[in-house]
């Protein structure tokens, strides 16, 4: 059983390795594309994509930052609201909030055109969002959530308390905040940003929408406009380098936290004070925890609801329900489908790996998982291409076995894509479940004649049930609101939500792409909500 699972974690790991193999089979054809590659197109993709990453790193830092700081540290009316309300833009993909934007802003749009109007202004009123600081506001927009996540957590775990010490010692509260929440937060600040960064450098929904030159784009055109494998390959194992040094920073960087929040005991509840704001610096705060709200969600989705109605009322044939019934369908099938395998995996994995010890020769089962764990960091494009190459290979050697037809253009490719993926965000929540689970009970089961079976149905599993529950929802939404690799995989003929959206939004048809983009992210409240309750514990000990 371990070897099994040995062996499919290894299965799932092989579209990285056979984008990073392409590097191997080097030959001076490789060679002569990746030296047009350098006179062309690639200085352009890195600066486009250096000058993306650098504005949100710095978009998110501020933006997470300055939110934690003031739900963590202080009191002020709307606190508890905002607390869950900052996570809200979790549900809302960047490449719908690029379609909103765009609808509202462009110079064509309702607002422009009725300024013009009534003001008898003349040209543009403001920059086209459709650039790449556009792009920037956007990724800020919808992300700065993971920075202000983990730093909230940090700060409420340990700043407060020290800041009191401080306070004794006779500092004032700006050098309480820089000198000791802001060190304290460092670790948990890093993490948010590079787990940003990532889903930064996977998208390709608002790259493309907005006409980018980023990597991500960049594969996409070589591999489905100019049909080179080779090119795509290099590209997408070069973005691969640049996710890994991320996710080196990120893993270094929770490890620091961690280590960070098991020095000393964690306060007790209603031990730690929260300085109470009033008057003008009360309304700054709730200024700098309102504003992301509004304009990452509230303001979004409700022009989102704009444009559904004027489509609705506007056009000639009314809203396509018919045909958003089969989308919603062929979303939530391959959907449910990724939840339900990657979850199972998920459970086998957090079993075995609880029951392992006692065998000889080496054990391939905690490495297999490590490099499962790494899917979730790898970008949709990077999935995509990895599948394509091996089958691509295959199929010109053995057409015979028709692997092309296996994989290409079936749900079972894009499962298996999905599985290569999201498996890691299931495990994860596996795993938190099971430290829950005292080893005492799995002895005693022991002691009373239950075989391993029989422990995993009958005693686990149902302790489990939360965290099964959640693992197959998070990976449920994540495969609904997933785009780059199901435009290149998805089966013919059943385009799901995400891929609809994108298609109109790109034919220009804004107002048609929002009956998807708001299914996208009434869906993608769930595990928003999911996480808001749990965080909400804590939070009203305070």
């Amino acid at each position: 059983m371990r070897a099994l699972l040995s062996l499919l974690c290894l299965l799932l790991a092989l579209p990285v390795a056979s984008v990073l193999g392409a590097w191997f089979s080097f030959d001076r054809q490789a060679l002569a594309v990746l030296e047009h590659q350098a006179r062309t197109v690639l200085g352009g993709y890195a600066l486009e994509s250096l000058w993306l990453v650098l504005g949100v790193a710095v978009g998110v830092t501020v933006v997470g930052l300055g939110t934690a700081v003031a739900v963590a540290l202080f009191r002020f009316p709307g606190r508890r609201v905002f607390e869950w309300a900052l996570l809200l833009p979790l549900a809302m993909p960047a490449y719908v909030l690029a379609y909103a934007y765009t609808d509202a802003l462009q110079f064509s749009g309702p607002m422009q055109t009725t300024l013009r109007e009534a003001f008898g202004w003349q040209g543009a009123l403001w920059p086209d969002v459709r650039s790449l600081w556009g792009a920037v506001l956007l990724f800020v927009l919808a992300l700065y959530p993971y920075v202000y996540l983990l730093t909230r957590a940090a700060l409420g775990e340990r700043a407060e308390h020290m800041m009191d010490a401080a306070q004794l010692l006779g500092a004032g509260l700006g050098r309480r905040i820089v000198t000791v929440a802001l060190p304290l937060a460092r670790p948990a600040v890093i993490a948010g940003a590079a787990l940003a960064l990532m889903e930064t450098l996977a998208d390709y929904g608002v790259g493309a929408y907005f006409g980018l030159s980023t990597f991500t784009t960049g594969i996409y055109r070589a591999w489905l406009s100019m049909n080179d494998a080779t090119a795509a390959a290099q590209l997408a194992s070069m973005l691969l380098v640049v996710v890994a040094v991320l996710l080196a920073l990120e893993r270094r960087a929770q490890s620091r936290l961690r280590f960070a929040n098991s020095r000393g005991a964690a306060p007790q509840a209603g031990q730690a004070r929260s300085r109470t704001l009033r008057g003008s610096a009360a309304l700054a705060a709730m200024t700098v925890c309102a504003l992301p709200v509004l304009l990452g969600f509230v303001l979004p989705a409700a022009w989102l609801g704009v444009m559904l109605w004027r489509e609705a009322t506007g056009s000639e044939f009314g809203l396509p329900l018919e045909r958003f019934a089969e989308w919603a369908w062929a979303s939530f099938r391959l959907a449910a489908m990724a939840a339900v395998a990657a979850t199972a995996l998920a459970l086998a994995l957090g079993f075995a790996l609880r029951q392992r010890g006692g065998g000889r020769g080496p054990d391939l089962l905690p490495m297999g998982v490590r490099v499962l764990s790494l899917g979730y960091a790898v970008p949709g494009a990077v999935v995509a291409i990895g599948i394509m190459l091996p089958v691509a290979w295959v199929q010109s050697r053995w057409p015979e076995l028709g692997a092309a037809a296996l994989f290409t253009g079936t749900a079972a490719g894009l499962l298996f894509a999905y599985m290569v993926r999201f498996s890691a965000v299931a495990l994860q929540s596996v795993e938190a479940g099971y430290t829950r689970v005292p080893m005492a009970i799995d002895e005693t089961s022991r002691m009373l004649g239950a075989g391993r079976l029989r422990l995993f149905l009958r005693v686990h599993l149902p302790l489990l049930s939360r965290s099964t529950w959640a693992a197959a929802l998070l990976v449920f939404v994540d495969g609904m609101k997933e785009l780059p690799a199901t435009l290149v995989l998805r089966p013919f003929g059943s385009d799901t939500l995400a891929v609809v959206a994108y298609n109109l939004a790109r034919d220009e048809r804004l107002a048609e792409a929002s009956l998807p983009s708001l299914a996208i992210v009434a869906v993608g409240l769930l595990p928003v909500m999911l996480l808001a309750r749990t965080i909400g514990r804590p939070a009203g000990a305070h």
